[in-house]
């Protein structure tokens, strides 16, 4: 924050002042500036051809797709929460949705729940997973090399890039790491662990939903007599996993293996440490290719489109399945079954969106995603510190901002610090209202 202020007064000194003074020629632009005297853009409006520099612009992108994936999870969060306070018959249309509000919603639904359910639901969870956008990043280097009249080139293919973190497909090098091999195909007697289901030969505990005949209580019977939930005894059929876990029989989805060993074929990919270039996605920070065989402003643009990918997370949705036995006091009660049922759709179908959206916003925010760092700095401290080293390059004359758009670029830089400074403070309450709302499927602390 405080290199911003003093990249503020920097070029107040070095050129606002003087350009200002220069006022407009006869055609409404700045002499020798082409054209560049008029309204400025703005992030606030979306017009981020601010700076007349690709580097720097590249940032103002960057501020403006975080502003605007953090301001929408916002507004889906009060949505939801909106909808769900309908459904369940609580609070008043219009209410703030705070700390509070939130609390007072889930506590109905957990009383809702329990007068309902015998044993409370049954919930098998997988979490939501962030990267960052790869294409952005990629799209975004070859404008800024285009921009230095590079001769750029963008393959439509496969995209690789130098990846720091966890990558998820190929690597050109070596892959390492435990288990970083992925075996994708239907593997019989999965040496490592599976991620999807086990089509298990005989029967065996499952984790997960266990879809055949239970030996002991399943939490769940299908309209044919078959067991469709959390089995307490040993699962005879599939199971369908809520985590990895060992597979006693075929593994459907991936079966993840170590290096070297016989079931890790050339086919496989990889899911650990590359140290190459990575043609799938990173789960981390990484390196955007150049667009350009050779470009000298390659290094230069690198900082701006790396923060553009991480300012545009993917998050994949969560796996969130609900079972549940009704108790007495519902028992052949077809309507009050069926409302209650209702509610559970819609607790679902709004549950995956927002704890989609929580995986998105601690990304964002924090860099953690279920508690576990995955972007390290987190992409509000990438971006603030990478703005921070390119506004630096500004005041040293390293960076070539056209004397036109200085008076643009200063309340840009602010706006932009303010944005980014202000994140954590101004999302707190929507972070702590996504946490108490996962408490309702046992999900957090």
């Amino acid at each position: 924050m405080n290199t911003i202020k003093h990249m503020f007064l920097g070029l107040m000194i070095a050129g606002v002042g003087s350009t200002m003074a220069a006022g407009c020629g006869e055609d409404g632009g700045l002499p020798g500036t082409d054209n560049l005297c008029g309204p400025c853009g703005s992030i606030a409006t979306g017009q981020l051809s601010i700076a007349g520099n690709a580097q720097l612009d590249g940032f103002f992108n960057a501020v403006y797709s975080f502003n605007g994936a953090t301001g929408k999870i916002k507004s889906d969060f009060d949505a939801d929460i909106r909808v769900l306070a309908e459904v369940w018959g609580y609070g008043e249309a219009g209410a703030e949705i705070d700390a509070a509000f939130v609390d007072g919603l889930v506590a109905k639904i957990k009383t809702d729940i329990a007068a309902s359910v015998d044993g409370g639901l049954t919930v098998n969870y997988v979490p939501a997973s962030c990267q960052a956008n790869v294409n952005v990043a990629v799209q975004a280097q070859a404008s800024c090399e285009a921009s230095a009249e590079c001769d750029v080139e963008v393959d439509p293919g496969e995209v690789s890039v130098a990846c720091e973190g966890t990558c998820s497909g190929s690597c050109s090098g070596s892959c390492s790491g435990e288990a970083s091999c992925a075996v994708k195909t239907p593997t019989l007697n999965c040496e490592g662990t599976c991620e999807g289901a086990c089509e298990i030969d005989g029967s065996a505990t499952c984790e997960g939903t266990c879809r055949g005949t239970c030996t002991g209580e399943c939490s769940l019977i299908n309209a044919d007599g078959d067991c469709a939930g959390e089995c307490a005894g040993d699962c005879e059929g599939t199971c369908e996993l809520t985590a990895k876990a060992q597979c006693n029989g075929t593994c459907h989805g991936t079966c993840y293996v170590d290096q070297g060993s016989a079931q890790c074929t050339a086919e496989a990919e990889c899911a650990g440490s590359c140290d190459a270039e990575c043609g799938g996605s990173c789960e981390g920070s990484f390196t955007p290719p150049s667009a350009s065989a050779d470009c000298d402003a390659t290094a230069d643009c690198e900082a701006q489109a790396s923060a553009q990918a991480s300012a545009n997370l993917e998050c994949t949705p969560p796996q969130l399945d609900i079972s549940f036995t009704f108790n007495a006091d519902l028992d052949g009660d077809g309507a009050a079954q069926a409302a209650f049922t209702a509610k559970m759709t819609e607790l679902r179908v709004r549950g995956v969106a927002i704890l989609q959206g929580m995986a998105k916003l601690s990304a964002l925010i924090t860099g953690e995603v279920e508690g576990e760092v995955v972007f390290n700095p987190a992409p509000v401290a990438q971006i603030l510190g990478e703005l921070n080293a390119v506004i630096d390059a500004g005041v040293s004359g390293d960076l070539d901002i056209p004397a036109g758009r200085l008076p643009c670029v200063v309340p840009a830089l602010k706006e932009a610090a303010n944005i980014m400074g202000g994140a954590a403070g101004e999302f707190s309450t929507t972070i702590e209202g996504q946490v108490k709302f996962a408490s309702v499927f046992g999900i957090g602390g």
